[in-house]
């Protein structure tokens, strides 16, 4: 069941946006509930951050409405609509100390010093920086920077957060924790954020919903359990994680379609024997990766992926052998297309 419009905080309605005679947005309708950690979800020029900037006031919608909490704010500009932006760069500014950077919006809107100073203390509280009030930015590191930009975006109370790919510049270890971070800190405080990524492990991971985007338009919204389980298209679910997409009629002769398994899914072995679809694969390529291997196998011409672990690994394993795969009906799923 849809939620009723008491539930949305913000409502986008037929948004449209060219660039000149190329659609980049089409006629796109998107609720999103309030303290809800929505993500637009996809690749190059499918119009995600396009949408974001959009919902900011940084771009104008070609035609189409924005409502938030009720109120069209479709034509108001960025400083009138309740919204603050976390960019991928930080945006702090660098004559700033911490603190100040924090600083900066509650002073843009006329806040006294007492109630000012309170709410960095608590702000820099949230993301662990008390200490660091007195610094500059080039005197912290990127995740650092990343969770003073975190603070003087909540800093104020803002209705709605938008995040345009705030971890891309952070190195893999780094990423994974701010992930973590974000995540507390967004159900602590109960914040709505809108999150613009082509990462999908982040959106996977951080996601209420995620709104895959393909080509201007919504490809599906949805939980990320059902996108990654239950994709409503093919292009959804090669997006999405690995896709091992099979013809139906190979497993149901006469049926028109396409069979997704996820390469985890499948296994080999003696529960072969007890799986409710079966095929023969070559091995072609063997890599591991610490917990498990990924073995690229080719089967009537077809690539399959598969993703054993270690203990489940036939021994020895080889470019050239041949294994049996099965895997069970309920980790399937059929795509009309």
């Amino acid at each position: 069941m849809p939620p009723s419009d008491d539930a949305n905080i913000i409502q986008i309605r037929r948004l449209n946006k060219n660039y000149g005679s190329t659609p980049i947005l089409r006629d796109v309708d998107l609720d999103v509930r309030q303290g809800e950690f929505l993500t637009l979800l996809g690749p190059s020029g499918s119009g995600k951050t396009t949408m974001l900037n959009i919902i900011a006031g940084i771009l104008q919608g070609d035609s189409g409405s924005i409502r938030l909490r009720g109120a069209d704010i479709s034509h108001l500009p960025p400083e009138k609509r309740d919204i603050a932006v976390v960019f991928q760069n930080y945006a702090l500014f660098p004559h700033m100390t911490v603190a100040q950077n924090v600083a900066f919006p509650l002073k843009m809107r006329g806040i006294g010093r007492d109630e000012c100073r309170k709410r960095v203390e608590d702000a820099l509280a949230i993301v662990k920086l008390e200490t660091f009030a007195g610094r500059y930015p080039s005197e912290l590191s990127g995740g650092q920077q990343q969770r003073v930009a975190l603070a003087r975006a909540q800093v104020f109370g803002p209705a709605i957060m938008l995040m345009d790919e705030p971890l891309s510049a952070l190195d893999k270890r780094l990423r994974e924790h701010m992930k973590t971070e974000l995540k507390l800190i967004q159900q602590r405080l109960g914040l709505t954020v809108i999150y613009v990524t082509h990462d999908q492990g982040e959106a996977l991971a951080l996601s209420d919903r995620i709104a895959v985007m393909e080509e201007g338009c919504i490809a599906q919204l949805s939980s990320p359990q059902e996108i990654y389980e239950r994709p409503a298209s093919r292009f959804v679910a090669e997006f999405i994680g690995e896709a091992n997409l099979m013809p139906l009629e190979l497993f149901k002769p006469g049926h028109k379609g396409t069979m997704l398994v996820r390469p985890e899914y499948i296994h080999t072995g003696d529960p072969v024997l007890r799986s409710d679809y079966r095929l023969v694969a070559q091995v072609q390529t063997l890599i591991y990766e610490g917990t498990h291997y990924i073995v690229s196998l080719q089967a009537q011409g077809r690539p399959i992926t598969v993703r054993l672990e270690k203990g489940k690994l036939p021994v020895p394993l080889e470019p050239g052998q041949w294994l049996q795969l099965g895997w069970d009906a309920n980790n399937a799923h059929e795509l009309a297309q």
